[in-house]
């Protein structure tokens, strides 16, 4: 899904709605204006009748004309009763049509928002899926090309995964790669991208960052341990990276990337076998 379409969509329904809001207001404001005014001319006639009668002796004409002034002015409060209580249910009208506007948008946003995650992150980590990942690396590759900018590919795979899923479950499993995925995403720049590739390997997609940099951001996943089955466990991985090259794939990348990640995997497997059998 396109999520800029969807914010453009959200948009234009934000817009409609506040001229909507706009729109009732004015309405509001009108009939306190027209209230305001009609009461302020009943006061303003009614003055004008009663006071000069306060000044001179009782005329039966008098009276009588003021009656019916009384009467008419009785008539147009009534009348403009009448429109005040049609205005207001036109208001109330308004309103209802705002909440459900603004029900069905809060609706199509959490709708979208869900289908938004379901197509690009992964469910069990909340880092961007393989789909969505090889994506965003085609874009940072041709934007590498247009401007020949660094763009460097890592590789991670994290050790020991099969041990705890066999010897402690899944469930244990899930909170080990749901650990590291955190401490993947706390350890990048604004600019990179945390891919779970599937099982226990993942991806960092870094944007013009230089191979000093590079060892930095791996810096901060050094000395990891987690609490497994009620003991400290460090939290080891074999990692492995490439460059981009000018004229280079994604494909060709990932490859490149993925094989030096084996390579250190394996070299890594066989100093601990060197290790285990000096021991013994």
């Amino acid at each position: 899904m396109d999520k800029g379409l969807f914010l453009t969509d959200v948009r234009v329904e934000s817009a409609q709605i506040q001229a909507t809001l706009r729109y009732v207001g004015l309405r509001q404001r009108w009939l306190w204006s027209y209230a305001m005014l009609i009461m302020i001319l009943l006061a303003l006639v009614v003055a004008s009748f009663a006071f000069p009668g306060l000044l001179r002796q009782p005329d039966p004409f008098y009276s009588l004309n003021l009656n019916q002034s009384v009467r008419v002015l009785v008539g147009l409060v009534l009348i403009f009763n009448v429109y005040a209580v049609y205005q207001q249910w036109q208001i109330h009208r308004l309103q209802d049509e705002l909440s459900r506007q603004i029900a069905t948008l809060d609706g199509v946003a959490a709708r979208s928002e869900e289908i938004y995650k379901i197509a690009l992150l992964d469910p069990l980590t909340g880092l961007y899926n393989r789909r969505s990942g090889e994506q965003r690396l085609s874009e940072e590759v041709s934007r590498s090309q247009r401007h020949g900018l660094a763009l460097t590919a890592v590789m991670l795979d994290l050790d020991g995964l099969k041990e705890v899923n066999d010897t402690l479950g899944h469930a244990a499993g899930d909170e080990l790669i749901k650990y590291f995925a955190r401490r993947v995403a706390n350890a990048i720049r604004g600019s990179d991208l945390a891919v779970r590739m599937g099982g226990d390997e993942f991806l960092l997609v870094l944007p013009e960052c230089k191979p000093d940099e590079v060892r930095h951001v791996l810096g901060r996943l050094d000395g990891m341990k987690m609490n497994l089955d009620g003991r400290e466990t460090p939290l080891n991985f074999s990692v492995g990276w490439a460059n981009y090259v000018p004229d280079e794939s994604p494909e060709e990348l990932l490859r490149r990337a993925d094989k030096t990640l084996y390579e250190n995997k394996r070299s890594r497997q066989d100093q601990r076998r060197a290790t285990t059998s000096q021991t013994v």
